[in-house]
Order: structure tokens, then C-alpha cells, then sequence
């Protein structure tokens, strides 16, 4: 209601209204912006869901599923003591996966991550407690590297691929140790 008065041509509201109108209608309060989530477009969400629950360890906290438009979306993070109990839009920090029915069944589909020869989007990163020990891991589990800790100068990182080949950067951070 509010936008139709701002945005028609002809309005009926006199001038004072309509300035206090568009006053609410610009003020915000940036502080209370917040990271929501990171979505990636995946081709089996079958694939990808292990990969982020098991090899990444994060949960499933929500997914919907839209049979008639053919799309489902799945919603991935990391439960910690500060987000029980929140609801996706509260929480920050998220990933969502977004399936498009039928692209699981095309072995010649592939979803484009931005890191081609150009360059592009990057990755997402996460931390765990060992670096050394969470490649172990990933090594046991199969997932594909990219770039592993002793690669190159930088051996503080590494480098993995989720399903369809999104980076995901491996940082160690000492004080999540037990």
C-alpha cells in the first residue's frame, strides 16, 4: 500500500503525507543487517548433502520442495550454542543448495563456480581445529583436493571440492580445540 503511493504517477495523498511516506520508506538501520546465506546451485542433492553433512559436518536445518515449479532448496550450517533455536532468517552464515529437478539425471549437465579460466567467485571457508587431521579425514572420505597444505607456499590452507567442484577453503583455528 505503502509502495503503490510512493511509486504511482498520480497519487491522491498530499504532499506532507507522501514526504512522510518516503521517509519510512528509505530509513533503515544498517546495523541491523546480517550475513544470511551463500547459495549454490548443485546438480544431485543427493551428492551434495553428503558431502556437507558428513565431510563438512554441517546440518540440515531446513529444506523446501517445489514439485511444480521443479526446484527444491536445502539449508545447511553449523549448530552452535548462540543459534539454538533461531529460525533460518534469524540465524547467520548459511548455505543454500538449490536443485533443479532433472539435472541429476544428465551426465553432460554441469553447474558453472565462477573458477574458470577468468576467475570469479572464489570459495567458502570454513575452520577446524586441525588442519593436518581434517585432511586425513578427507582423504579417508574421498574428497577431492585442490590444493592441500603442503602444496605451494601457503601451508596454513587447504583447498576442497564439494560434488560439483564449489571451492571450499580448510582453515585451522587453534582455539576450537577441546
Amino acid at each position: 500500500m505503502l509502495r503503490s503511493l510512493v511509486t504511482r504517477k498520480f497519487t491522491f495523498a498530499s504532499p506532507s503525507t507522501l514526504q512522510q511516506i518516503r521517509k519510512m520508506a528509505t530509513t533503515t538501520d544498517v546495523s541491523t543487517y546480517r550475513y544470511n546465506h551463500t547459495m549454490y546451485r548443485i546438480k544431485d542433492p543427493k551428492a551434495s548433502l553428503q558431502f556437507y553433512t558428513e565431510a563438512l559436518g554441517m546440518k540440515l536445518l531446513e529444506e523446501h520442495h517445489s514439485p511444480e515449479s521443479k526446484f527444491s532448496l536445502y539449508f545447511l550450517g553449523y549448530e552452535d550454542p548462540a543459534s539454538a533455536g533461531l529460525v533460518r532468517l534469524g540465524r547467520q552464515g548459511l548455505l543454500e543448495l538449490t536443485h533443479n529437478h532433472g539435472t541429476e539425471n544428465d551426465a553432460d549437465f554441469a553447474y558453472s563456480t565462477g573458477n574458470g579460466d577468468t576467475g570469479g567467485y572464489g570459495h567458502i571457508a570454513v575452520t577446524v581445529d586441525s588442519l593436518q587431521a581434517a585432511c586425513a579425514r578427507f582423504d579417508s572420505l574421498g574428497v577431492k583436493f585442490i590444493k592441500r597444505p603442503e602444496d605451494g607456499r601457503m601451508k596454513h590452507i587447504a583447498f576442497i571440492a564439494d560434488p560439483d567442484g564449489y571451492r571450499v577453503e580448510i582453515l585451522e583455528n587453534p582455539m576450537l580445540r577441546k
